[in-house]
């Protein structure tokens, strides 16, 4: 038996997807989440041999709770996702993620990549792949990059100074720097724009 972890912030989809994939053989979900790091605490609790996990789930995202997931356990990860950025991809790639899908994927479908995962073998969803060779480059810094990881939880400027040993004023000219990049009016939507992108 496969055992599984189902982390999804939509409680109807997490417990559709739970109930489809239950239905298999050789599939078994011993445990949902809700929150990246509920996901994080029921994979140590549970061990599951693959968490299929949601990108977009609070408070950070799937992959940030996969990372964490995958520096203490053998768990594999499969991603699923509605925007499914190339950046996103290559981030997921680099951090030992083994399947990339999008929200669209049958259950059925879903129930054998979990299968090859399980098996070694690595999915990754064609359109993306493909879309992630044509993808442009990112615009921002790296510092204008850091800046705006911080700015997504909402801080302030102070604190996003804190955060990233910078002064206040040079967190404002690096924000503002990203903004007018990426023509957005506020830091957050700036913010929001690069994790959108899967830049941050």
């Amino acid at each position: 038996m496969i055992r599984l972890l189902i982390a999804d912030d939509e409680d109807l989809l997490r417990g559709a997807l739970a109930a489809l994939l239950g239905l298999e053989q050789d599939l078994v979900v011993v445990a949902e989440a809700s929150t990246s790091t509920d996901a994080v605490r029921l994979a140590r609790e549970f061990r599951p041999d693959i968490a299929v996990l949601d990108l977009e789930m609070p408070p950070t995202d799937g992959l940030r709770a996969a990372e964490e997931i995958r520096a203490e356990l053998p768990t594999q990860i499969v991603l699923v996702t509605r925007h499914a950025r190339p950046a996103v991809l290559r981030r997921a790639l680099a951090a030992g993620i083994r399947g990339f899908v999008p929200k669209t994927t049958a259950a059925t479908k879903l129930a054998e990549i979990i299968r090859d995962v399980a098996a070694g073998r690595r999915y990754v969803d064609p359109d993306i792949a493909a879309s992630a060779l044509t993808e442009d480059d990112c615009p921002l810094t790296d510092r204008e990059l850091e800046v705006l990881r911080a700015a997504r939880t909402g801080a302030s400027v102070v604190e996003i100074a804190a955060a990233v040993h910078l002064a206040p004023g040079t967190v404002r000219n690096y924000l503002s720097a990203a903004m007018s990049k990426l023509g957005a009016s506020t830091r957050h939507a700036a913010a929001h724009h690069a994790w959108e992108e899967g830049w941050i």
